[in-house]
C-alpha cells in the first residue's frame, strides 16, 4: 500500500504539481503513531496551501496597485495636459488671465523666470499675445521681459541677426511705450552680449530702430522712395556716443536687411500687418453692435488708416474692418464708462462704409451711422483717441527715435 515516506512524497508532488492525481488510498492497517504522523502531513500541507494563497492573494492586490497606479498617472497627465491646452487658449484670448489660471492650477510656477521660459518655448501661444504680456508695465510682466530676453543668446552675432532672433519670438505691438520698454530690453542684452562694439547701449537702441524702419522703406510696397545705403549711413552719423559708427558695419547692417526683410512670425493670429511697427495700436475694446445694441468685446487693431477688429485674437481674419477716412472722433457719455465713437462729420444719418463677417462666413455692408466703443480706463479712451487722430500722419518709431537721439545729443552736450 506504501509507506509513509512514500505518502509523503505523493503528497508533496499533489501539491507542487497540480497535474498528479489529487486523490491518494491511505492504507487501512497504519499503526497510531504512522496515523498521527499523516495528520501532521496533512496539517503542514493545509499549512503550505494557505501560504501559497496568501502569497497569491498579496501579488494579485501589488499587481493591481500597480495597474491602478499607472492608470492614475495616465489619467493625471492627461489631465494635466488638457489643463495646459486650457490656459495656452486663454493665454491667447487675455495673456494676463492665461497666466493666472496656469498659476493657479500649479502648471506655472508664480516666478519671472518660468514664465519667461514658457513664453520663450512658445508652443501653442499666439505671438500676437505674447508680444502684448511682454510689452505690459506691471512690476511682474517687467521681470518676465528682461528675464525673457536673458533667454536670447546674442554673442558673435551682428545687430541685424540678433533683431532677427529676438524679433521671431513674439509680434511686437503697436504702442510707443511698450515697443520702447522691449527695445530698451533688447538694446541692453544684446550690448551685454557683445561687449565693446557700440559705445552705449543709446546707441544699440537707435541704430536698431533704424534697420526696423529701414526693413520697412525698402521692402513696403507703399514707399516709394527706397534710401540707398549712403542715405543709411547719414541718418546714423553722430549717434555712437557723437561719433560714427564704421562704415563698413552699416553698410554690411544694410546689405543684410536689402537681401532678406526681417520675417512676421506666423501664428494662429492674424497676419495684417504690414511691418513690425503697424499697426499703430492694439487691444480689447468694447464695441456696441449696428442692428442688435449689445456690447461686444474685440481685440482691435489700428494700421494703415483702417480700425480692424476681431473675435479673438486667435482668429485669422477680422470681424469687421472700419476705414477711417473721411471719419471723425468724440468723446460721447454713454452707460459704458470710457466712451467714444467714430462717426461721419455732417451726414448723420450716412451709413459709414465698412464691412463685416457674418457667422456664416458671408463678407456683407456694415450698417452703422456710428461706431461707439468703450475703453477698460480713461488712460486707454484717451490713448486709442489720440492713436486714431493721428493713424494717417505719424508714425510712433520716428518720435521715439527723435527723442533718443535727441537724449544722446544732450548728454553728450553736458
Amino acid at each position: 500500500m506504501g509507506s509513509v515516506s512514500e505518502l509523503c512524497v505523493s503528497s508533496f508532488q499533489v501539491l507542487l504539481c497540480p497535474t498528479l492525481p489529487k486523490s491518494i488510498s491511505v492504507p487501512d492497517d497504519l499503526t497510531p503513531e504512522e496515523q498521527k504522523e499523516l495528520e501532521n502531513i496533512r496539517r503542514r500541507k493545509q499549512e503550505l496551501l494557505d501560504d501559497i494563497q496568501r502569497l497569491k492573494d498579496e501579488i494579485a492586490e501589488v499587481t493591481s496597485e500597480i495597474e491602478n497606479l499607472g492608470s492614475t498617472e495616465e489619467r493625471k497627465n492627461m489631465q494635466r495636459n488638457k489643463q495646459v491646452a486650457m490656459g495656452r487658449k486663454k493665454f491667447n484670448m487675455d495673456p494676463k488671465k492665461g497666466i493666472q489660471f496656469l498659476i493657479e492650477n500649479d502648471l506655472l510656477k508664480n516666478t519671472s523666470e518660468d514664465i519667461a521660459r514658457f513664453l520663450y518655448k512658445g508652443e501653442g501661444l499666439n505671438k500676437t499675445a505674447i508680444g502684448d504680456y511682454l510689452g505690459e508695465r506691471d512690476d511682474l510682466n517687467l521681470q518676465v521681459l528682461h528675464a525673457f530676453v536673458e533667454l536670447h543668446e546674442f554673442t558673435d552675432l551682428n545687430l541685424v541677426q540678433a533683431l532677427r532672433q529676438f524679433l521671431w519670438s513674439f509680434r511686437l505691438p503697436g504702442e510707443a511705450q511698450k515697443i520702447d520698454r522691449m527695445m530698451e530690453a533688447f538694446a541692453s542684452r544684446y550690448c551685454q552680449c557683445n561687449p565693446g562694439v557700440f559705445q552705449s547701449t543709446d546707441t544699440c537702441y537707435i541704430l536698431s530702430f533704424a534697420i526696423i524702419m529701414l526693413n520697412t522703406s525698402l521692402h513696403n510696397p507703399n514707399v516709394k522712395d527706397k534710401p540707398s545705403v549712403e542715405r543709411f549711413i547719414s541718418m546714423n552719423r553722430g549717434i555712437n556716443d557723437g561719433g560714427d559708427l564704421p562704415e563698413d558695419l552699416l553698410r554690411n547692417l544694410y546689405d543684410s536687411i536689402k537681401n532678406e526683410p526681417f520675417k512676421i512670425p506666423e501664428d494662429d493670429g492674424n497676419d495684417l500687418t504690414h511691418t513690425f511697427f503697424n499697426p499703430d495700436r492694439e487691444g480689447w475694446l468694447l464695441k456696441l453692435g449696428g442692428r442688435v445694441k449689445t456690447w461686444k468685446r474685440r481685440w482691435f487693431i489700428l494700421t494703415d488708416n483702417c480700425l480692424y477688429y476681431f473675435e479673438y485674437t486667435t482668429d485669422k481674419e477680422p470681424r469687421g474692418i472700419i476705414p477711417l477716412e473721411n471719419l471723425s472722433i468724440r468723446e460721447v457719455e454713454d452707460k459704458k464708462p470710457n466712451c467714444f465713437e467714430l462717426f461721419i462729420p455732417d451726414n448723420k444719418d450716412q451709413v459709414i462704409k465698412a464691412c463685416k463677417t457674418e457667422a456664416d462666413g458671408r463678407v456683407v455692408e456694415g450698417n452703422h451711422t456710428f461706431y461707439r466703443i468703450s475703453a477698460p480706463t480713461i488712460e486707454e479712451k484717451d490713448e486709442w483717441m489720440n492713436s486714431i487722430k493721428a493713424a494717417i500722419s505719424r508714425d510712433p518709431f520716428y518720435e521715439m527715435l527723435a527723442a533718443r537721439k535727441k537724449k544722446v545729443s544732450s548728454m553728450k552736450r553736458h
